[in-house]
């Protein structure tokens, strides 16, 4: 697909967004609030994108509650779907009017606006069969799913093993479990913590659904000799449950940052604690176009009906309120699935 020609703004340009004017509570009267930021023209690799929905993820209320205020007004949004309505000159895999849907970078000013700017290097084209919300709930959740089982992991259709997925319900795990069942040979055991999500993770392909209270014994009725992979949202005093659970040689991947973290119970079994975080690649390695790459197969598998949505909430319009609303109800860790804000 070519890039378009279209001409792009000489000067910066405004749209309305959404902000944390200082970092604060879910309720704080200043944690979401509607206001005016500067869009400038967009760089060479980049995309103008009018936003049609965004997706909530820890990230958002991690960062709205801690940020540094010399930043404020602090835009927040790692999910987007929407259409691209103008290109930098470099650009050479979209056109205006195509569909999108990225994550985006941390580094940069967030999707809960009017008009957004990412680079086209870590952005797909969104998906046919899914609608905007439904598109714009699976970014994140796909690169981080993605890079975990198979860069991280180095997992195959010709895999074996078991992999035990950790808040399996949730975003990230709901998209580890049908990847890990659709595209690996592993053997999928989810853990879940209600029936809930239990019926969620099934649903997802789960071979297996384990409760996470009692994690030991169930899961060891399943891999006797322990599991070969564990993907770990929550980590904080797990090491030495995982390095029991874990065959010798397992291997942990997390997402999360636990104050404190000791690994050593897993010397013993030579066992190996990885991280990922999907903003890596464009915090670092910004010439990269696997982000991209591995956006568009997803939508693809999306279109082929081999993954399904994960949303499981939507709200509209987008608005501080709705914002305010879906940060709540992440932020209660009860949530099954992904949520979405959209214009329509």
């Amino acid at each position: 697909m070519t890039a378009s020609t279209a001409s792009t703004p000489a000067a910066p340009a405004t749209t309305r967004a959404i902000a944390a004017l200082a970092p604060g509570d879910v309720d704080a009267s200043d944690s979401f609030a509607e206001v005016e930021i500067e869009v400038g023209p967009p760089g060479p690799h980049d995309l103008l994108v009018e936003v049609r929905a965004v997706s909530v993820n820890p990230v958002d209320f991690k960062v709205r509650s801690g940020f540094d205020p010399s930043e404020a007004p602090k835009v927040l949004g790692y999910d987007a779907a929407g259409v691209v309505v103008a290109t930098g000159p470099e650009v050479t895999a979209f056109s205006v009017g195509d569909e999108v849907y990225y994550a985006g970078s941390i580094a940069r000013t967030g999707a809960n606006a009017g008009l957004h700017l990412v680079d086209e290097r870590i952005t797909g084209h969104k998906p046919a069969s899914l609608d905007f919300a439904q598109a714009a709930a699976a970014p994140l959740t796909t690169i981080t799913a993605w890079e975990t089982l198979f860069d991280k992991l180095r997992l195959s259709k010709e895999s074996t093993g078991t992999l035990l997925v950790m808040g399996a319900a949730g975003g990230v795990g709901s998209m580890l479990v049908q990847l890990a069942r659709q595209l690996t040979g592993v053997t999928v055991i989810a853990a879940a913590g209600r029936k809930e999500s239990a019926e969620w993770a099934a649903s997802m392909g789960a071979h297996h659904t384990v409760d996470r209270h009692r994690l030991n014994d169930e899961v060891r009725a399943l891999a006797p000799r322990g599991v070969d992979y564990v993907f770990s949202p929550f980590s904080a005093g797990m090491a030495e449950t995982y390095a029991e659970l874990m065959a010798v040689h397992g291997q942990v991947v997390a997402i999360d940052e636990p104050e404190g973290l000791d690994t050593l119970p897993l010397k013993v079994r030579s066992q190996t604690w990885h991280w990922e975080l999907m903003f890596t690649r464009p915090l670092f390695d910004p010439e990269s176009t696997a982000q991209r790459e591995l956006l568009d197969e997803a939508a693809r598998l999306f279109d082929a009906g081999v993954l399904k949505s994960t949303l499981a909430r939507r709200l509209t319009p987008i608005t501080p309120e709705n914002l305010r609303e879906a940060h709540r109800a992440l932020e209660g860790w009860g949530m099954i699935g992904k949520i979405a804000v959209a214009n329509s």
